[in-house]
């Protein structure tokens, strides 16, 4: 499944697969199968999937840490694994490591040195980017200070050293109160109006209709859904409630399947569809019924999740109350920036890519 996007992609995926052998057999376990896909350059997108789905297998062969079994990933007009690429990337795991005894800034700064800036420059720099985040004020605090927001702000602030092109962020609201959720949203958003392309992997599936221009959604290794937000969330529904619903207005609702409460009100889920609404409200007047209220039933971008994943398994989605759903319804290496980041041996991988493969 693919989608075209603009010329010049700032990630190109081909027909990738990358295959892990399975310890004591003859035979091999596809964790991402023949994914072709494309990120426009100034775009959020978010990629999504339970775990198991092959987002970390595909973030590390984009960073260039593994390798392809088949096919070929492009970043920046490069390809995977490029070190003049590397330079103009940066990516922030889901739990970033940082010697807790160092302050904020000592942290960021360290990094800038690695990068080859003086120790002015890195102090300057590292100023720059704490006062971006937000963390100005408690720059002097050691990092065993910092709450888990706070540490994820320092993150950022790490990411945004060379000034990156690309930016691959794996749950950066993950455990978060909603007041960070709220701000890290918000940095992500700043990024994008500075330019920048992210790649955004979450659970956060709010947090990821708030920001992101495209998702996909893949599951064990295959990708499912691909599109804009907005077009994968339409298609909704609208709720209708009507009182003083008498026996020949009920045989005229009766194709809309409506439910009736104690009180003898119908309350009826009709596509949001004004033809459809119109219908079903005139149908209402005619029986004398009376209309109580309209409400949309906006689909979310989690009810696209739920539903995507769930048709494997052959489960009937559930929405929140738990009733059936419509079914419509920290190193830099070869000069990338990376926090933090352990390359698997290509036989063994390590135990978080076989939990998120």
């Amino acid at each position: 499944m693919t989608e075209d996007t603009a010329a010049a992609p700032a990630i190109d995926i081909r027909n990738f697969t990358k295959q892990y052998p399975v310890k004591l057999k003859r035979e091999a376990v596809n964790a991402v199968d023949n994914l072709s896909l494309q990120v426009a350059e100034g775009e959020i997108f978010g990629f999504l999937g339970p775990n198991g789905a092959g987002k970390t297998t595909t973030i590390k062969t984009l960073l260039g840490l593994i390798y392809p079994t088949a096919g070929e990933c492009y970043v920046l007009g490069a390809p995977a694994g490029d070190i003049a690429m590397k330079q103009q990337i940066a990516y922030l795991p889901e739990e970033p490591y940082f010697y807790e005894h160092l302050t904020a800034r000592e942290v960021v700064r360290f990094y800038a040195q690695l990068f080859g800036m003086d120790g002015k420059s890195a102090t300057r720099r590292a100023d720059e980017l704490l006062d971006l985040v937000g963390l100005k004020a408690d720059s002097s605090k050691t990092v065993r200070q910092f709450s888990k927001g706070m540490k994820q702000r320092v993150g950022i602030a790490q990411s945004l050293i060379n000034n990156p092109k690309l930016l691959f962020y794996d749950e950066p609201t993950s455990g978060l109160d909603p007041i960070s959720h709220r701000d890290i949203r918000d940095l992500i958003l700043n990024l994008k109006e500075q330019g920048k392309t992210i790649f955004l992997s979450s659970h956060q599936l709010t947090d990821v209709e708030m920001v992101c221009d495209r998702v996909s959604i893949m599951d064990r290794g295959v990708l499912k859904k691909i599109g804009r937000v907005a077009d994968l969330v339409s298609g909704g529904q609208v709720e209708i409630i009507a009182s003083n619903v008498q026996n020949g207005l009920r045989e005229s609702l009766a194709v809309f399947a409506p439910e009736y409460d104690a009180l003898g009100r119908a309350n009826i889920l009709a596509s949001e569809d004004d033809a459809v609404v119109a219908h079903v409200l005139d149908t209402i007047r005619a029986g004398r019924g009376h209309v109580v209220s309209i409400t949309p039933k906006r689909r979310t971008l989690e009810d696209i999740f739920v539903e995507t994943v769930t048709e494997r398994i052959g489960r009937t989605p559930t929405s929140n109350d738990g009733s059936s759903a419509n079914g419509n319804g920290t190193a830099s290496a070869n000069g990338a920036n990376i926090v933090s980041v352990t390359a698997p041996t290509e036989t063994a991988p390590s135990q978080s890519s076989q939990e998120d493969r």
